[in-house]
C-alpha cells in the first residue's frame, strides 16, 4: 500500500491514508489489515490494525493508529509516498441491521473507536443514524479532529473519566444507556469495557457485536496466539472474529 497522507490527531493517534494503483478489495466494517513493521529491530510480528474507514472515492484505506510503543512509532513514521506492506482484508466484520429503522449505539474506548467510523458510514448508506457513545480518559484522548469525522454521521456523547468532556465516567455509566432503548450495540474497546457493555445489553435483552482485540500474530489463524473461549469451542479470533455476537461468548458466565 501506497502512503497518501499521514495526520496527527492530537497526542497519541496518527491518521494513515493509504492507496493503492489498483482498486482495493471489497472491505467490511470490522475487519482489519496486518501491518508488516519495518525499521524496527525490536519488532518481529506485523501489527493487527482495525480499518478506520475506506473512501472508495479516492481509493483510500484509513487506519488510526495509537501510538504506543517503537512498532507503532515507526509505523507511523513514513511520509507520503512510501510503502506499508499490508495483508487485507482479513477476519470477518460487523452484522449490519436489515431495518433501516433499527436504533443503534455504537460504544467506543481508546483506540477500539476507530472501526466504528466505518460502520457508522455504512449504517448511514442505509439509511441508519448511528448514536456514537465514545469513552476516554480524558478530552484530549478525542481530540477535535477526530470527533469531526463522527459528528458528520449521527449523534456523538461523550464520557471521560476525569470529567474534562462529557458527562464524567465510564461509557456504561452515560445518562443515554436509561433515557433511550437501543435494538442493537456494537463496541470495540478495552475488553473490561466490552465486558461491561455486553453485561448491559444481556441484561437489558439488547442484540450487542463486540471487536475483540485478542492479540493477533499472522491474521490468518495458523499461530493460535489469539484463541477465544466460545459456546461452540475454542476459535481464532483473527479468522472468526474479530467480531462476534455476545451470545457466542462466555463473559456471562
Amino acid at each position: 500500500m501506497i502512503v497518501a497522507g499521514v495526520q496527527p490527531m492530537g497526542q497519541r493517534y496518527v491518521l494513515l491514508r493509504l492507496t493503492h494503483p489498483q482498486p482495493l478489495p471489497s472491505i467490511s466494517p470490522g475487519q482489519f489489515v496486518e501491518v508488516r513493521v519495518d525499521h524496527s529491530p525490536n519488532t518481529f510480528l506485523r501489527r493487527p490494525i482495525s480499518v478506520h474507514h475506506v473512501d472508495e472515492q479516492h481509493n483510500e484505506l484509513w487506519l488510526l493508529v495509537a501510538v504506543v510503543g517503537d512498532g507503532t512509532r515507526q509505523m507511523t513514521s513514513v511520509s507520503p509516498g512510501d510503502v506499508l506492506n499490508c495483508l487485507l482484508p482479513l477476519g470477518h466484520g460487523f452484522t449490519l441491521p436489515a431495518d433501516s429503522s433499527t436504533s443503534t449505539l455504537l460504544v467506543g474506548g481508546g483506540v477500539g473507536v476507530a472501526p466504528l467510523l466505518f460502520l457508522g458510514h455504512r449504517l448511514c448508506a442505509q439509511g441508519v443514524k448511528p448514536v456514537f457513545l465514545l469513552g476516554a480518559r480524558t478530552a484530549s484522548d478525542l481530540p477535535e479532529a477526530l470527533l469531526s469525522h463522527y459528528q458528520q454521521l449521527g449523534t456523538v456523547l461523550i464520557t471521560t473519566e476525569d470529567g474534562t468532556a462529557g458527562e464524567r465516567g465510564l461509557v456504561t455509566q452515560h445518562s443515554i444507556l436509561t433515557k433511550q432503548k437501543f435494538d442493537i450495540i456494537y463496541t470495540c474497546g478495552p475488553q473490561p469495557m466490552m465486558r461491561a457493555v455486553a453485561r448491559y445489553a444481556a441484561e437489558h435483552q439488547v442484540e450487542c457485536e463486540v471487536s475483540l482485540e485478542n492479540k493477533m500474530a499472522c491474521g490468518l489463524g495458523a499461530c493460535l496466539c489469539c484463541v477465544e473461549k466460545t459456546t461452540e469451542g475454542n476459535v481464532c479470533v483473527c479468522k472468526e472474529g474479530p467480531v462476534l455476537n455476545i451470545k457466542k461468548l462466555l463473559w456471562q458466565n
